[in-house]
């Protein structure tokens, strides 16, 4: 039984009602009462003060029966917006959803430099910019959350990022925004966006596969983060001890085996063409190149030993891999699961995301209104806006020329 003062227990009593109004999409008071347990008169007291502000909106559900219409509650995703952010090696993505999760702008950008001070204004000009564009609605722009791939503290602050060589960076504070600004891990937050879009269960574990290898993890529906925040860094997961030179300073980490960025780059060399894009795997993939498809499999491979590690550390009953290589290669969980032999491993499910290079950025979106919202157990209802979309912006606008 919870316990507590008075405005806790109406906080909490607002949260839940909030949860429930999100994840239902549409609802009526006598559902609520229903679901949650609350009584009709404390419904009817919170749901006047998230009408008073702006929170909800009533919409009347059209229906064919005799008598009146209902009156369902809906979360009124115009009054604010959020800001995901996803610092990448080569690019930055900027998302802007509304507070129903429903996504208004989308942008990717190629820096010319990876300097931070230089990445620091840029940010800082798109975000002041995303700030005065939102400022007439009810709450404006509520708070940015920005994705880095790389170790990141619980006090936020940025340990390492080895594509970078970012060391011991405040971002947050260099920002010096008048907003709520938060730094999390990448993988984190695609791990997230895998629960709250995808619809996913309360353990599992999302594998980036992009620049490197990033691992999101979500036990008991709680993020794990570890000791200092530090957790899911599998890409520095030790293969080969003796094998290639990392960034990190290890030697034969698991990314340099396993992450689109290798493929990419061995497989060009494999085929003797200077750059290799998607596009171009996949027209490979289609004609079934000998080459490309004999190198995929030993990437499989190596990919399977990592993921076997992982099941048997902290056995997930999801694991979902986001690679856009692996989404069109054929049979691709099938062949890892042919690679996971052991007797002792235990999982439900492994699955390719549907959400692609956009996880982490509207992970960080869904993460950002959890937090405006006070929903621990989030759920968006149109999930398929951000499938499969790959269609960019790759032309800094000038308003960030630096």
């Amino acid at each position: 039984m919870v316990t507590g003062d008075g405005a806790y227990i109406k906080r909490i009593n607002r949260n839940l009602i909030l949860q429930e109004i999100m994840n239902n999409g549409l609802i009526s008071r006598a559902e609520l009462s229903k679901i949650t347990g609350l009584n009709k008169a404390t419904i009817s007291v919170q749901v006047q003060d998230l009408l008073k502000k702006k929170l909800i909106y009533e919409t009347q559900q059209e229906h064919h029966a005799i008598g009146r219409r209902p009156i369902m509650l809906s979360i009124n995703g115009s009054v604010g917006y959020v800001l995901g952010i996803d610092i990448d090696f080569s690019s930055i993505q900027f998302a802007i959803t509304n507070i129903k999760g429903k996504e208004v702008e989308y942008i990717k950008i190629n820096p010319e430099t990876k300097d931070y001070e230089s990445i620091v204004q840029l940010l800082t000009k798109y975000i002041q910019h995303y700030m005065n564009k939102f400022a007439n609605s009810p709450y404006g722009l509520i708070s940015v959350i920005i994705a880095v791939h790389g170790t990141v503290n619980n006090d936020e602050v940025i340990n390492f990022v080895p594509k970078l060589q970012w060391k011991r960076k405040n971002l947050k504070a260099d920002l010096e925004l008048d907003i709520e600004i938060h730094i999390v891990n990448n993988a984190n937050l695609s791990a997230y966006a895998e629960k709250v879009y995808s619809g996913q269960n309360d353990n599992l574990m999302s594998l980036m596969l992009t620049s490197g290898i990033g691992a999101g993890i979500i036990m008991d529906d709680q993020i794990h983060k570890g000791f200092n925040g530090y957790a899911g860094e599998m890409g520095h997961m030790i293969i080969s001890p003796d094998g290639k030179k990392c960034p990190c300073g290890n030697n034969g980490c698991w990314e340099l085996y396993a992450s689109e960025s290798t493929l990419l780059m061995e497989l060009s060399q494999l085929l003797n063409r200077p750059t290799l894009t998607l596009k171009e795997i996949a027209e490979l993939i289609e004609r079934r190149d000998s080459t490309t498809m004999e190198y995929i499999k030993q990437f499989i491979k190596y990919l399977s030993i990592g993921i076997n590690n992982m099941i048997n550390l902290y056995n997930p009953e999801t694991i979902v891999i986001n690679s856009g290589i692996l989404r069109i290669y054929p049979n691709t969980v099938k062949e890892i699961k042919s690679h996971l032999k052991s007797s002792i491993s235990d999982y439900r499910e492994i699955t390719i995301s549907k959400l692609g290079i956009k996880a982490c950025v509207i992970g960080a979106c869904a993460f950002a209104i959890s937090k405006f919202l006070g929903i621990s157990n989030l759920r968006i209802q149109d999930s398929d806006q951000f499938k499969e979309q790959t269609s960019v912006n790759n032309q800094t606008p000038e308003l960030v020329n630096i």
